[in-house]
């Protein structure tokens, strides 16, 4: 008897829960998007026990007809796509009819739906995969599924969800970005008596952030826009056999068809805002939530220079493109893609969100920066405790550990100081101490407002949007510990990193020398010999090319030497075989292949940094008025290439409100 046999569609349909119902927030996604794909323009969810116990998704789609209500429940039963070529422009979020046999196959599923044109409604019950009542009833248009005891037979894969909160918070998250690229419907999200999110229509992106995260979140991201005609990168034509069958036989004199553009628009989060992992991206590609690697990649190098190596920015970022240049048929989830013209993409993509960072050069504030470091909560806000979907706009969590609130709840006010006035029997308060004034109501009025010891200083423009004219006119008034140079211009108090400001400066010009093949090299008066390991001299050679474009000339001295004959001008000499060090031990560790634009910036980082001024350093008054006019003149002067900050400003409002004068 042989030994291979076809499995029961039982055991088939749980192997696919396997692969498409990860955890109860799998389950949302999947409903989540079916609710999207009917047309939907209201979508409420509740959930009990972090989904657990029950999800239920309610909207207002197009609903079913009894006959495609029971067909759904089929394996590889859609209305999606009709034949192969289909796959190669999918134009809905779903389309493999996979989701909802797998559903029901590990968990007691019960569906109301009603198509408009409809009398009546179709009732379906399904326990295990087995299909238990189906009945007519008097249902409002739409669907409503409800989804109770999730894995409940499967207890193997029941062991490993978390803990409710956790849960809770993935499928939170989930709702609220997918609320975020559809502005234009409404979602409702609740777990048991809580309203944790509620998000009504909005005219667009940015109104959504702000409906959902406040004005304080919305002003620490920078927005994205661009678009991208697809005709300008060589889009080739389809073989003659498809043109004919595509425009028929009696259109071939058409011509060929638009191959249409790509767009992009979002938000991206400024500088100063770090996170310890790449949660916090968020990536739509035509209104699909996915993790792609590429555009990760492409997002990470957006911010070279600006941010440091170890962290990362909060990204939510939309692509827009024809369905025929995007293969969403790769993972079972449908959670990865495959871009047809990757290295376009991947440009598109590093290129807007570059042009974005530089359009908006946000200048980091005194304050923000003392309070700002490196987080790995996927939030928003720089300093979160809860991931993005248990933000600050959700409020604190319960005992049970489930989230207050809704999105609309107030924020707590901090205590501040400030004078009150009451009737006849005036009481001033003034920090903490209480003074009772026995006085006529005109006297004390007289007080208060002719406080003369603390006016107002007369208002002025506010600061300016381009940095550049700000650093230049700049004055500097002297050193802190000859370390940092503290300069000031109306709009404030400046404090600037003088290593790190040469360094920006050294950068850029290096990078413009390079690019010019005019970098300025120095001869060593004796050669310096460096001893290489084995993983360091496969490097060498993969990168010497590039070491020689940017003043370096070394060969090969022996079987494991290099000789360093020429070095870049500015480096001292005893620093130079510490630099060099530093980059080959730093592009072996590199897992990828090497990126020549990444290794040339990387040199310029490390000569700038070797060859900048140093920290300890005094200097003379020319000297820091030629550097802050330097720093002025260059593209990104908030940062230097490492990612540190180059300038802080001590705004003249924060100065006002810390002397009480507004």
């Amino acid at each position: 008897m042989g030994r291979i046999h076809v499995l029961s569609e039982s055991v088939a349909n749980k192997i696919a829960a396997g692969e498409v119902v990860e955890r109860p927030a799998s389950v949302v996604k999947e409903l989540l998007e079916n609710s999207l794909d009917a047309g939907s323009t209201r979508i409420k969810i509740q959930v009990e026990a972090g989904g657990k116990k029950l999800i239920q998704i309610t909207d207002n789609g197009c609903g079913m007809v009894r006959d495609d209500a029971l067909l759904a429940f089929e394996r590889h039963a859609t209305s999606k796509i009709k034949n192969a070529d289909d796959l190669l422009s999918v134009a809905t979020l779903g389309f493999r009819g996979e989701a909802l046999p797998s559903i029901a196959s590990v968990s007691r599923l019960h569906m109301e739906t009603r198509a408009p044109d409809e009398e009546s409604g179709t009732v379906i019950e399904i326990n295990g995969g087995k299909i238990f009542k189906v009945e007519e009833a008097g249902l409002p248009a739409g669907t409503s599924i409800t989804i109770r005891d999730l894995f409940f037979n499967t207890p193997a894969r029941k062991k490993f969800l978390k803990a409710e909160s956790t849960e809770l918070s993935h499928i939170a998250s989930l709702v609220t970005h997918y609320a975020l690229a559809n502005p234009h419907k409404h979602f409702e999200l609740h777990s048991t008596t809580n309203a944790i999110l509620v998000a009504p229509p909005v005219a667009g992106s940015s109104e959504r952030v702000y409906q959902v995260f406040g004005k304080e979140v919305l002003d620490q991201l920078i927005p994205v826009a661009a678009t991208q005609p697809l005709a300008h990168v060589g889009l080739p034509q389809p073989p003659p056999w498809r043109r004919q069958h595509e425009q028929g036989e009696d259109d071939e004199d058409r011509g060929p068809v638009e191959p249409g553009e790509m767009r992009v628009h979002g938000f991206v989060s400024k500088p100063e805002i770090q996170k310890l992992n790449r949660n916090s991206i968020y990536v739509f590609v035509n209104g699909r939530l996915i993790r792609d690697r590429l555009i990760q990649h492409a997002i990470t190098e957006a911010y070279r220079n600006i941010l440091p190596p170890t962290v990362f920015p909060v990204v939510l970022l939309f692509l827009e493109l024809p369905s025929g240049e995007v293969d969403v048929n790769v993972h079972p989830s449908k959670t990865e893609v495959r871009f047809r013209q990757q290295s376009v993409m991947h440009d598109f993509v590093r290129d807007s969100i570059r042009a974005a960072l530089m359009k908006a050069r946000p200048v980091p504030q005194f304050m923000t920066e003392i309070h700002a470091h490196p987080t790995a909560t996927p939030s928003l806000t720089p300093g979160s405790r809860f991931s993005i979907g248990e933000s600050a706009a959700w409020g604190t969590l319960d005992a049970s550990g489930q989230p207050q609130g809704f999105a609309l709840q107030a924020p707590v006010l901090a205590p501040f100081n400030q004078r009150f006035s009451f009737g006849a029997a005036g009481i001033a308060v003034e920090g903490n101490a209480a003074l009772s004034l026995v006085r006529e109501p005109e006297i004390v009025s007289e007080i208060i407002e002719n406080d003369s010891c603390a006016p107002p200083l007369p208002d002025e423009a506010e600061a300016q949007d381009d940095l550049a004219p700000s650093l230049a006119s700049l004055k500097p008034l002297g050193q802190i510990r000859e370390s940092f140079i503290l300069a000031v211009n109306r709009e404030g108090l400046w404090i600037v990193d003088q290593h790190v400001a040469h360094e920006r400066v050294l950068f850029e010009k290096i990078l413009k020398q390079r690019a010019a093949q005019k970098v300025e090299s120095q001869r060593l008066l004796m050669p310096l010999l460096l001893e290489l390991t084995p993983g360091q001299q496969a490097t060498f050679a993969e990168i010497s090319e590039e070491l020689n474009q940017n003043g370096f000339e070394a060969e090969p001295f022996g079987a494991r030497s290099i000789a360093i004959k020429v070095a870049p001008a500015g480096v001292e000499a005893a620093q130079i075989e510490h630099m060099l060090q530093e980059l080959l031990d730093q592009f072996s560790r590199e897992e990828q292949a090497l990126n020549m634009e990444k290794v040339r910036a990387r040199i310029a980082a490390s000569i700038a940094c070797h060859a900048a001024i140093k920290v300890n350093m005094p200097l003379q008054q020319n000297k820091m008025e030629w550097l802050l006019a330097e720093l002025s003149k260059t593209d990104f002067p908030i940062s230097c290439p490492h990612g540190r900050p180059v300038v802080l400003r001590y705004s003249m409002k924060d100065i006002q409100k810390a002397f009480k004068r507004i």
